[in-house]
């Protein structure tokens, strides 16, 4: 065993924290229902410019299902409004993949779950991150986020959730 005096090794655990290379890079949340039930996983992947999203759903209707980032870490509530809105830039906050106008970073594409209720996708998003790479919203920041399915598909236009309805499964990443 070799031994380091109590300042190298102070300086080698700042050295080591502080690196890039060991940052977070991944982030994972359990989706549950609102009664609790197991409904999947979702696994981001820091990427160079925004988020590879894994996501693994099970127990949806079937259907089409929007799927967004919501701006805290807080799935308590049943419905879910725990969560608080979708993860955004500006005060002022337009949505809509589709909407020319569109300024808010919590929205995704839809995804489809068969007559199982399953869903696999692979997404990936420009417009967030994990601790805020590129001026992008961190979505590990001191609130966490959460990523929320929805019961209706997504139109990515209308104001101000794209008719998604209500909140049907929730996940906080960490």
């Amino acid at each position: 065993m070799i031994r380091l005096p109590a300042a190298t090794g102070v300086a080698l655990a700042t050295l080591i924290a502080a690196s890039p290379v060991l940052a977070q890079t991944t982030a994972t949340a359990v989706v549950k229902t609102g009664d609790g039930k197991d409904a999947g996983v979702v696994t981001l992947t820091e990427a160079p410019h925004g988020v590879l999203l894994k996501l693994e759903l099970k127990g949806l209707t079937p259907g089409w299902h929007a799927v967004h980032f919501h701006e805290k870490g807080d799935c308590g509530a049943p419905d879910f409004k725990s969560a608080g809105a979708h993860v955004h830039t500006t005060a002022q906050v337009t949505h809509g993949l589709l909407n020319p106008a569109a300024n808010d970073s919590g929205d995704l594409p839809n995804v489809f779950a068969g007559a199982d209720g399953s869903a696999t996708a692979e997404a990936y998003s420009t417009l967030v991150s994990l601790k805020g790479a590129g001026g992008r919203p961190a979505l590990l920041d001191a609130d966490g986020s959460s990523i929320v399915v929805h019961a209706n598909p997504d139109d990515h236009t209308s104001q101000p959730i794209g008719g998604a309805g209500a909140r049907a499964a929730c996940g906080v990443f960490k």
